[in-house]
């Protein structure tokens, strides 16, 4: 066998160094070169799944749990007793009260029959405050004046908030803090008064007329002719006369509002409101 035989045993095959190749100090060095710019190999890091599984499990649980606190916080709001159900509902029959007594106000003035309506003009307010309390009447009553307002003017407007709106107010007040009839007719008796008495101001800052120096000096003059056909010579100071005209002015207003408390508290009672009310006995037994 030749040498060549051993160094090349297969065509096929690399062929093979001699071994004084392999032991030179070059050869070593020049495999050296060819193998360091290789890395070397480590292990794979392994991606902790379990952890991230588990955090996943945690925040997806957190967000259903807060998705049905939310859902039931909506459903409370939302239900009977919630609170944004009371809110709208209060809005709601403020805005139809509102509506109402100024559509019927208007339509009284329109077709002339003001003086056999005018009981009812107040009656929206006070079912108003006696349902959702003081706010809500006086939303009511400050959203009727703004409606009329809009649709006639000033002069309709300032005439139902001084002569149906306050006292509307003020008995829808004491009636839903529970307060006495007597007190309730003798303090809404005042409120209807002062009303009456800016009313004719009003009407006579609008006619540039004194309408209150008439009224006093038509009364005075009635009360001499009185006390001249009776036979006594004596002639009434315009103290008395003022006296007079405040004194039938209060037994007017009282009158008025003793009818309203006992129509209105006829008409809640219909309405199933009556346990709300603080009726008088002779009334109960009445009703």
């Amino acid at each position: 066998m030749s040498m060549t035989s051993l160094l090349y045993p297969h065509p096929s095959s690399p062929p093979l160094l001699p071994l004084h190749l392999l032991s030179h100090p070059k050869s070593h060095h020049h495999l050296l070169l060819r193998l360091t710019p290789f890395p070397p190999i480590s292990a794979p890091k392994l991606p902790r799944f379990r952890t991230l599984s588990i955090r996943a499990s945690i925040s997806r649980a957190e967000r259903h749990s807060h998705q049905e606190e939310e859902e039931e916080e909506v459903l409370e709001d939302l239900g009977d007793d919630g609170e944004v159900y009371r809110k709208t509902l209060r809005l709601v029959e403020c805005a139809m009260f509102a509506s109402v007594a100024g559509l019927a106000y208007l339509l009284s003035n329109s077709l002339a029959i003001e003086n056999y309506f005018g009981c009812f003009f107040a009656l929206p307010i006070v079912i108003s405050s006696m349902r959702w309390g003081l706010a809500a009447g006086r939303k009511t009553m400050v959203a009727t004046t703004m409606l009329l307002f809009t649709l006639s003017g000033p002069v309709k407007a300032s005439t139902y908030l001084l002569m149906h709106g306050l006292v509307g107010l003020a008995m829808g007040s004491f009636w839903r803090l529970g307060a006495n009839w007597g007190l309730s007719i003798v303090l809404c008796t005042f409120v209807r008064a002062l009303g009456a008495v800016g009313y004719v101001l009003v009407s006579s800052f609008l006619i540039r007329e004194n309408i209150l120096a008439l009224i006093t000096i038509n009364i005075h003059a009635s009360l001499t002719y009185i006390l001249m056909a009776v036979g006594v010579n004596a002639i009434p100071s315009m103290d008395a006369i003022y006296a007079i005209f405040g004194t039938l002015l209060l037994l007017n207003c009282g009158f008025f509002v003793f009818l309203l408390h006992i129509l209105y508290a006829v008409f809640l009672t219909k309405l199933g409101m009556k346990d709300s009310l603080a009726l008088p006995q002779w009334l109960k037994k009445a009703i």
